[in-house]
């Protein structure tokens, strides 16, 4: 069975421990490898290497660092078959989607390479006449990278690629349930010969969590994450007063005017719900349907949704997945069936399937309310429940009448609509007759309780910097 050890200063260190944390392939409960789990001295070992390291990384012309980056970048590509196959086997994904995820990995570390001669401060104005002000943009040190289970290589990259042309170094901490892909980027690491002490990936319990975040020398957490790892966050954020940078969850609302192409909007939103399990940040999670189409639209969203067969997808591909666990399985199977018993109408799903893996069928519900649970917590799985509304103005309102603000939907074809959309919702991000796909090069950040700062594009790479005003007098 494979065993992962952590990678730490520039190589694969043997365990001071014999703590193993088991890796299951939840497509079939299998056990299918073991990491071993870092202690506390090991990730404080690994955050003195990273500050030891940061001090010439930091230094170097940031073309310099970009060439690095862009090593990565072809060793990413071409450990994309690798990488896909120890992401396939813990995460159900099949293996074309693994390793399509390692190849956009390898993209957004290219995209972030070319920041390298764009990172600029600025020359500001004094109101001395004999005194320039300039502002320079600074690496923060180094930073702690909490990498989720759903899309854990791509995220990896899309935390670890900006914080490093910015001059950082990291400590990275996957998800304790799809850790081996994360070592496998440590083999393309290494093939890229990045500076020992750069990259630094440990897999570990929350106690040597809180060691590694509570570092004095950590100076950025970055997390995706549920709202409840975000306040533990912020907790550790407070020892050192470190910076936070947090995307939490997400709750996005599809808004299907009577002029949209209903049977577009139809598979787009199955098809939101259903990719991964239904486990992203930004997938489809509340439907409102303006009342002249609803009847219609629920008929093609069950015509749809019932359409969708779960399995093992390394068998079967075109199959929805597994939710990561069981825990998660019972925890959407509960709110569905307290949904229904407050009145919601199921058409279709809903029920616990028998056999090995945890798989919960694409579930579809009518006669929703804004004030019930399954509309106000976030399902992160394949679950869709339906409100009826009348007037725009009053979709827009329950839109927004939420905690969360991460990413949100409106299919219609007139623009006046869109811009009216475009310019109340309470959300980071607004995609019109399409559903949430996070551009890299846009800038990935949440409203209210979805997080603080963001991920992607200039806005997300300065996220990892800090500021210096030099005042020169002459």
């Amino acid at each position: 069975m494979r065993l992962d050890r952590n990678f730490a200063n520039g190589c694969f260190i043997d365990a001071a421990s014999d703590e193993l944390i088991a890796v299951t392939n939840p497509a079939t409960e299998a056990v299918i490898a073991h990491v071993t789990g870092a202690t506390p001295a090991e990730a404080i070992a690994a955050v003195d290497a990273a500050a030891a390291a940061q001090k010439g990384w930091r230094k170097l012309p940031s073309a310099e660092r970009a060439v690095y980056l862009h090593k990565l970048a072809d060793a990413l590509t071409e450990c994309a078959p690798a990488i896909g196959a120890a992401l396939a086997l813990e995460s159900g994904k099949s293996v074309a989607d693994a390793t399509n995820e390692a190849i956009y990995a390898g993209q957004i570390t290219r995209y972030h390479a070319e920041w390298a001669r764009r990172i600029e401060g600025e020359v500001i104005p004094s109101d001395t006449p004999d005194e320039n002000l300039v502002l320079h943009r600074e690496p923060i040190g180094v930073v702690a990278c909490l990498i989720p289970f759903n899309y854990p290589v791509y995220t990896f990259m899309r935390k670890v690629a900006p914080a490093l042309i910015a001059g950082n170094t990291v400590v990275v901490r996957p998800s304790n349930n799809t850790p081996t892909s994360a070592f496998e980027i440590a083999r393309a690491v290494e093939k890229a010969g990045l500076p020992a002490g750069v990259v630094n990936i440990l897999a570990m319990n929350h106690a040597t969590a809180e060691a590694l975040c509570t570092h004095p020398k950590v100076g950025m957490i970055t997390l995706t994450g549920s709202v409840g790892a975000g306040r533990k966050v912020l907790e550790y954020c407070k020892a050192n007063i470190a910076k936070p940078s947090l995307e939490l969850g997400g709750k996005t609302p599809a808004i299907i005017e009577a002029d949209a192409d209903l049977e577009k909007a139809a598979r787009d939103l199955v098809a939101s719900k259903t990719t991964h399990c239904g486990q992203l940040c930004t997938a489809i999670e509340r439907v409102y349907v303006q009342e002249s189409v609803h009847d219609r639209f629920v008929a093609l969203l069950k015509k749809h949704m019932s359409a969708v067969e779960s399995g093992d997808r390394s068998e079967q591909p075109a199959l929805m997945g597994p939710l990561v666990n069981d825990a998660s399985r019972q925890s959407i199977h509960g709110m569905v069936e307290r949904a229904i018993a407050a009145g919601a109408t199921l058409e279709t799903g809903g029920r616990l399937p028998q056999g090995k893996g945890f798989f919960y069928p694409a579930t579809l519900l009518s006669n929703c309310r804004q004030d019930m649970e399954i509309i106000q917590e976030e399902t992160f799985g394949p679950i869709m429940p339906v409100v009826k509304y009348r007037t725009l103005d009053e979709a827009l309102e329950m839109a927004n009448d939420h905690q969360f603000g991460l990413s949100s939907v409106l299919y219609t074809e007139n623009y006046r609509s869109a811009m009216k959309i475009a310019n109340g919702i309470e959300a980071g991000e607004l995609y019109v007759n399409r559903t949430p796909a996070d551009p890299y090069q846009g800038f990935h950040a949440g409203w209210k309780r979805s997080g603080l700062g963001g991920d992607d594009g200039k806005h997300g790479m300065l996220e990892f910097t800090q500021t210096r005003l030099v005042v020169m007098k002459y």
